[in-house]
C-alpha cells in the first residue's frame, strides 16, 4: 500500500501572496512557471518542458510522461498569457530552450522558488540576506495546491481525481465510462476564479 506524502500546499491566502509577491527579477521568471504549472491543473515539471503546442481551440495535450495516460487541459487566458510571455523555439515554452533537461529546469526552480523573500543588502559589498517566505516550496506544491483547494471548493473527488490524471476503480469500469472533459475545465476555472479574484 503506498505511503500517504506530506502535505505540500499553500492555502489560497499564501498562495495569493506568492502570485502577487514582488520578487526579485531573476526570481519572476520561476515565479511564473510556478503559477503556470498550477493553472494547468498541476502539471509536471516534465510534461511542461516536453509540451510542443497547443490544439487550434486552446487545449494541451500530452501524455503524461509518469503514467503515459492522455491529458487535455484548457488553457485559460491567464495561463495563455504566462505562455505567450515565455513562448520557446523548439518547445513550447522556452525552458527547453535553455536547460538540457526537465530536472536541471526542476533542480533550478526549486531553488529560486525557496528563496523567495525579503531581500536585504548590508556592509559595503551590499551582501544580500534573504529571510525565505516559503522555505519548504518546490514546484510540487502546485500540484497538490491545486487539489487542495478544489476540494475546499466542494469540487466532487472524482473530478478532482479525473483533473490530476487518477483512476478511479477497475481499468475495466474506464473503458466503459465515457470521461466528461467539461467537468474537469469547470473546475480549473473554479479554483482560478478563487484564488486569482476570490470569486466562489
Amino acid at each position: 500500500r503506498a505511503e500517504e506524502t506530506p502535505k505540500r500546499n499553500l492555502p489560497v491566502e499564501e498562495l495569493r501572496r506568492l502570485l502577487n509577491y514582488d520578487v526579485e527579477p531573476y526570481a519572476e521568471f520561476y515565479r511564473d512557471m510556478f503559477a503556470l504549472m498550477f493553472m494547468l491543473i498541476g502539471i509536471n515539471t516534465i510534461d511542461l518542458y516536453n509540451a510542443k503546442c497547443l490544439t487550434l481551440d486552446g487545449r494541451l495535450e500530452y501524455r503524461r510522461a509518469k503514467t503515459k495516460k492522455l491529458y487535455s487541459i484548457k488553457v485559460e487566458p491567464e495561463a495563455l498569457r504566462i505562455i505567450e510571455k515565455y513562448r520557446g523555439e523548439s518547445n513550447l515554452l522556452c525552458i527547453a530552450d535553455r536547460w538540457a533537461d526537465h530536472r536541471d529546469f526542476q533542480k533550478q526552480c526549486n531553488i529560486a522558488l525557496k528563496r523567495i523573500g525579503r531581500v536585504k543588502r548590508i556592509g559595503r559589498g551590499g551582501k544580500k540576506i534573504i529571510k525565505p517566505e516559503w522555505p519548504e516550496l518546490s514546484t510540487y506544491w502546485a500540484r497538490h495546491s491545486w487539489a487542495t483547494i478544489a476540494y475546499s471548493l466542494d469540487i466532487p473527488k472524482d473530478i478532482i481525481s479525473q483533473a490530476l490524471g487518477h483512476s478511479d476503480g477497475s481499468a475495466i469500469t474506464e473503458i466503459y465510462i465515457q470521461r466528461d472533459q467539461k467537468k474537469v475545465d469547470q473546475a480549473n476555472r473554479r479554483v482560478l476564479n478563487w484564488v486569482l479574484y476570490g470569486k466562489k
